[in-house]
């Protein structure tokens, strides 16, 4: 495999098409993760656990093996190659979900405690970025070391997003209500973004981090039982539709790579 052109930029231009697409692939992961951890591995049915497997862990290891070989990839590719940048994000956020499901369910930490912990990693991995290298801006990212602190942060505000949107769903907001919360939020990020001065650095992980648990809760929404306030949709159905239509997008939406004149920060 060539060596990486240490001057191009791998990640896609940020504007309306990458957050879009962002959104969709954070709701895949939470329909796609819950497929393995949930229904294939039935962690969420009355013989969970009786095979001495936990299925949130399995799932996790899974999920986290796809995410490194697909981020060793992206490190090794040439240039901007949008399959596989969206690939790994897919990767992050169903790793993410698993992750998130682990540690607030199977470790007992509960949903307040696991959004603190995992907040508390994704200020780390910046802080860490920033002192290594100076920036940790986001729409330009080539060098092997700013990508490898790209993808650890976005892993870790995957997990978070997982976490958040659970708490706030599960604190009585409901799925539907969740997603009304976190779309709102989305939308004060956005306003700032135009309005005012804010560092559009710190705006891009905002709403960057804010996307996952929208993605979460529109997730759940589509799958949890009628009961649980949910569509009741297949998991494995909803994954499938959403899979079919990030693909259609990425074939339909100029993808281009950060960086360009073109690109915005939000």
């Amino acid at each position: 495999m060539e060596k990486p052109d240490s001057g191009a930029s791998k990640v896609p231009a940020i504007s309306a098409g990458f957050w879009l697409i962002k959104i969709l692939a954070t709701t895949l992961g939470e329909t796609g993760g819950d497929t393995v951890s949930m229904t294939w591995l039935g962690e969420t049915t009355p013989d969970a656990g009786a095979a001495g497997i936990n299925g949130y862990l399995v799932g996790t290891l899974i999920f986290s093996a796809a995410l490194a070989f697909l981020v060793w990839l992206q490190i090794r590719a040439r240039r901007f190659a949008p399959w596989l940048y969206w690939s790994t994000i897919i990767a992050s956020t169903t790793a993410g979900t698993t992750l998130a499901d682990f540690a607030t369910r199977s470790l007992g930490i509960g949903y307040p405690g696991g959004s603190l912990l995992l907040l508390a990693c994704v200020l780390a991995s910046l802080i860490v970025w920033y002192r290594s290298l100076g920036s940790v801006a986001a729409d330009s990212i080539s060098t092997p070391a700013a990508e490898l602190f790209y993808w650890i942060t976005i892993t870790f505000s995957q997990t978070l997003g997982t976490a958040l949107g659970d708490w706030v769903a599960d604190a009585g907001a409901g799925y539907g209500g969740g997603a009304l919360v976190f779309g709102a939020a989305l939308v004060v990020v956005a306003l700032l973004a135009w309005l005012t001065t804010i560092s559009r650095v710190v705006l891009f992980w905002a709403a960057f981090i804010l996307t996952r648990p929208l993605g979460a809760t529109i997730g759940d929404f589509f799958d949890k039982p009628m009961a649980s306030g949910g569509l009741e949709i297949s998991r494995l159905l909803a994954t499938a539709l959403l899979t079919g239509l990030i693909a259609l997008l990425i074939l339909v939406l100029p993808q281009r790579a950060g960086g360009h004149p073109e690109a915005r920060a939000l």
